[in-house]
């Protein structure tokens, strides 16, 4: 039945809002099982096909996308295609291979070379069962190839999020698979590029065409468009974001090059995929996601999953007879051995242990909904038939499937989190010494609060002070692009700037080191460094990382960590510090006091300077405390001023315990340190608390 255009409209409007609803919850039931999004989205595009909806009665398949709507339909979908195939090339990021060049490029051509060389081979068995496509006869070296490719691809976005929600990205397992994965998707897309103009050209002459104009585009892609498009950075940093015209520009820019390697003969996908990868870098984070997260709001919530459905109403599991399944796994087999023994292989001939080397081929087994791309394609040229298309749809499904399981067993929460350990402890250069652990929220105004971390080093040695920087998410993680390239782009700058401010700890003579992150959550960050440095003392500025006018630290995070937090309120520097006036102490006789006193003693030491002793309560019970714990510093070799013998000179600091008032001499001119007791504290008493003060010499 034919339907007038109001009809087709409507019918579009209905589908994409039954696409909508249903890829989102089954995207949601995904994650809940611990696999990425997008994996549930394209199980939902199958469902609504012939495998679910046509298998029920009165073919609800067809009723719901009738055969005249479909070919609106599949615009929408090529065009969600054309924009992921643009996100794909914006996460290619080959800095990811610096230091690992050989391991990364012998895996990566292991992992494609053993794969396609199966699948080739395996292409002459399945070939007599599937050698015509519409009547046409499909020749054995188109079958033979695009088998070959078929199991090859390794899906960059999902391996990236895979090992992004793991924290697998931290250690060095996760960085060589980055590293290995992004070799992978150059190599495997401009293996597909040189397939696909071999399967369109109707002559040898025609293949030297194709390529010699795929080669001229490239040229012109990286040796004209590129530079070009670094105005786009300039243009982003002076008006502070994406602006419509930047927006307009880059999806030209999409749409062109997409139509060029459509002309060409190359297939559309690749002309959008090259104009991501010659998309600016270098300082380029920020416009990055800002454009990723433009499109995704259309392409993931919309466009994707049409392109799901498209792809669904191919595929018919159910009817897959015995021989089917026969070659069903003959496919799993060659795809899953292909790419983890080749990779493994490669992996141990260069001496990467058998853990990380087991972990790197079920990494590499991922192929999500790249593989998806590569199949509509070989439909789209008349290579693959409706079976084996369904076969290889089941097979992309399986082996994206059992990564995120596998890898669980490879690598067990227990032995990750070992490892993140390890490697963060590595990165730092950490060794067993008093740490102060800095939080730095703008490193150019944070100058003054690294100084205040050298002096609460006081004179403990060996001593060392961390900086770490986490550099907040404003914008969700996109769903379909792993999103990891900028964040690791965004962290580097951090860690160029922490290392700028290092040089003021290590000209005192202190050990520095430096860790950023990029999270969602900052103070959990912030504890897991803390926990992995082993901090005794976390010094940061009072309200970060809280919603805006919420005071002090998160009540319960202080007590996950053994270490002391410092919260700082007041102006670090300018005319109201006082460098050489007293530290000035307000007591308590909680766990947060006798923190206080110990800080206030470590600063008072490190500036060289005496300590004011304040009461912080009336009666007898009060300056009876006072009286020890005075009587106990200057045992211990810290000069101590009372009340009487004060005057009235400016502090430099004043220390308080958590919530005790700073006294009228703390005014907006001076830095107060609110201190918040953590566990070792509060398993001290006063006497443990300034038994443990070191009262060598000085630091300079």
């Amino acid at each position: 039945m034919d339907h007038s255009i109001a009809e087709i409209v409507a019918y579009v409007f209905l589908d994409l809002a039954v696409i909508v609803l249903l890829a989102r919850l089954v995207g949601r039931l995904a994650v809940r099982v611990g696999q990425p999004a997008v994996m549930g989205e394209i199980i939902a595009g199958i469902l609504l096909g012939p495998t679910l909806l046509g298998a029920l009665p009165g073919d609800l398949d067809t009723l719901l996308f009738p055969p005249d709507v479909r070919p609106f339909l599949e615009v929408l979908a090529q065009l969600g295609l054309v924009l992921f195939m643009f996100l794909v090339g914006l996460e290619v990021d080959l800095s990811f291979i610096r230091g690992r060049e050989r391991i990364a490029l012998s895996v990566s051509v292991a992992s494609i070379v053993l794969p396609f060389t199966l699948g080739f081979l395996l292409a002459t068995v399945l070939h007599p069962r599937h050698d015509e496509v519409g009547g046409e006869a499909v020749p054995l070296l188109s079958f033979a190839l695009f088998l070959g490719v078929a199991m090859s691809i390794t899906a960059f976005p999902v391996l990236a999020r895979i090992l992004a929600e793991r924290g697998m990205h931290r250690i060095p397992t996760g960085v060589l698979s980055l590293a290995c994965a992004a070799v992978d998707d150059v190599l495997a897309w401009a293996l597909l590029a040189v397939v696909v103009a071999t399967v369109a050209a109707t002559s040898l002459a025609g293949v030297a065409q194709i390529l010699v104009f795929s080669a001229v585009f490239a040229v012109v892609m990286f040796g004209v468009v590129k530079p070009l498009l670094r105005r786009l950075v300039a243009g982003h940093e002076r008006a502070g974001r994406l602006t419509p015209d930047m927006l307009a520009l880059v999806l030209v820019g999409i749409l062109g090059c997409a139509w060029v390697t459509e002309e060409i003969g190359i297939h559309f996908i690749f002309g959008a995929f090259v104009f991501g990868v010659v998309m600016p870098r270098q300082g380029a984070a920020a416009l990055t996601h800002e454009i990723t997260d433009r499109l995704e709001q259309v392409s993931v919530l919309l466009l994707l999953p049409v392109f799901f459905v498209v792809t669904g109403l191919n595929v018919d599991i159910g009817a897959i007879d015995v021989t089917g399944l026969g070659e069903l796994g003959l496919i799993l087999l060659v795809a899953i051995a292909g790419k983890a023994v080749g990779a493994f292989a490669a992996a141990r001939a260069q001496r990467v242990p058998r853990r990380q080397a087991t972990a790197l081929g079920v990494l590499m087994n991922t192929r999500g909904l790249t593989e998806l791309v590569i199949l509509n394609i070989g439909v789209q040229l008349g290579v693959l038939d409706g079976e084996m298309f369904t076969l290889l749809v089941v097979m992309a499904v399986v082996t994206t499937l059992m990564t995120s399981p596998l890898l669980r067993l490879v690598y067990p929460p227990r032995v990750l989190e070992r490892d993140i350990a390890a490697a963060e402890r590595a990165a730092l250069g950490l060794e067993e010494a008093y740490t102060v652990l800095v939080v730095v929220e703008e490193p150019e105004r944070d100058a003054a609060l690294v100084h205040l971390a050298c002096d609460l080093v006081g004179r403990e040695a060996p001593a060392q002070v961390v900086l770490t920087r986490v550099v907040r998410r404003s914008r969700p993680r996109p769903e379909v692009a792993s999103g990891l390239g900028a964040d690791l782009a965004l962290m580097a700058s951090a860690g160029v700037e922490l290392r700028d401010l290092a040089r003021i700890v290590e000209a005192r003579g202190i050990r520095a080191s430096v860790a950023s992150r990029f999270g969602d959550d900052p103070w959990s960050d912030v504890a897991d460094v803390a926990g992995t440095a082993a901090a005794d003392v976390v010094l940061v500025r009072s309200g970060w990382g809280l919603p805006e006018g919420a005071p002090g630290p998160a009540p319960a995070w202080p007590a996950r960590l053994a270490g002391t937090v410092v919260t700082v309120s007041g102006e670090l520097g300018g005319a109201g510090l006082a460098p050489s006036g007293p530290v000035s102490l307000v007591q308590d006789g909680g766990p947060d006091g006798r923190a206080a006193v110990r800080l206030a003693a470590q600063a008072a030491l490190g500036r060289a300077v005496p300590l004011r002793l304040r009461s912080g309560g009336d009666g007898w019970r009060a300056g009876r405390r006072a009286a020890g714990v005075a009587e106990g510093l200057r045992r211990a070799g810290v000069p101590v001023l009372d009340d009487a013998g004060a005057g009235e000179a400016l502090p430099a600091l004043v220390v308080a315990p958590a919530g005790a008032p700073a006294g009228a001499e703390a005014d907006l001119l001076t830095p107060v340190l609110h201190v918040h007791a953590g566990q070792a504290d509060r398993d001290r008493d006063l006497e443990e608390t300034l038994a443990g003060l070191t009262t060598g010499p000085a630091v300079p």
